[in-house]
C-alpha cells in the first residue's frame, strides 16, 4: 500500500520486530473498525507478527490520550489511535478532537515515542466512510505504514 504522494515503503527488522499499540473507539464503531482491522493487515503484511500488536478498545476518542500513554508505558514502541469524530448540531466536536489530537500529541512527546493521529474528523458519516475505505482513503493501513516508517526512521538518526 503506497498511499497518494508518499514513496514505496519496505520495512526491514527493526520495524518489523517493534510492538504496535492499536487503540480504537467504540464510538463510530462501523467506521473506527475498518480502520483498525485494515491497520493490523497492514502491519501484518509488511512482517510484523500478531504477538507484536497490542490491541485496546476505549470509549471515545477523548480517552485515546491515557490509553495512549499507559501503553507506552508497557514497552509498546508505538501507538496507532484510531477513530472518528463526525460533527452533529453542537461544539463538542471541536472540544473532543481538539482534546483528542492536543493530548496524543503530548503524549508523543513526553514519552518520546510515535503516537500516530488515526482519528478522522469529519462533517459527515460518508466522508468518514469514504476514508476508511480501503479501495479509497484506507487511512487505517496508512496510519500503520507511517509508524513503521518513523521507527525505520529513528533508527536511523
Amino acid at each position: 500500500m503506497t498511499p497518494k504522494g508518499k514513496k514505496a515503503f519496505k520495512a526491514s527488522k527493526t520495524s518489523m520486530n517493534a510492538r504496535y499499540g492499536l487503540l480504537s473507539t467504540q464510538w463510530n464503531k462501523f467506521v473506527v473498525d475498518v480502520m483498525l482491522d485494515n491497520a493490523e493487515k497492514e502491519l501484518m503484511s509488511q512482517g510484523v507478527k500478531s504477538s507484536n500488536i497490542v490491541k485496546i478498545e476505549v470509549p471515545g476518542a477523548y480517552e485515546l490520550p491515557l490509553a495512549a500513554k499507559r501503553m507506552l508505558e508497557k514497552d509498546i514502541d508505538a501507538v496507532i489511535a484510531l477513530g472518528a469524530v463526525i460533527k452533529g448540531e453542537t461544539p463538542h466536536f471541536d472540544f473532543v478532537s481538539s482534546s483528542c489530537a492536543n493530548g496524543l500529541t503530548r503524549v508523543s512527546l513526553d514519552a518520546n515515542k510515535p503516537v500516530l493521529f488515526g482519528v478522522l474528523t469529519t462533517e459527515t458519516e460518508e466522508q468518514a466512510i469514504q476514508r476508511a475505505d480501503p479501495k479509497d482513503g484506507n487511512k487505517g493501513a496508512e496510519v500503520a505504514q507511517s509508524a513503521m516508517e518513523l521507527l525505520e526512521q529513528f533508527a536511523s538518526l
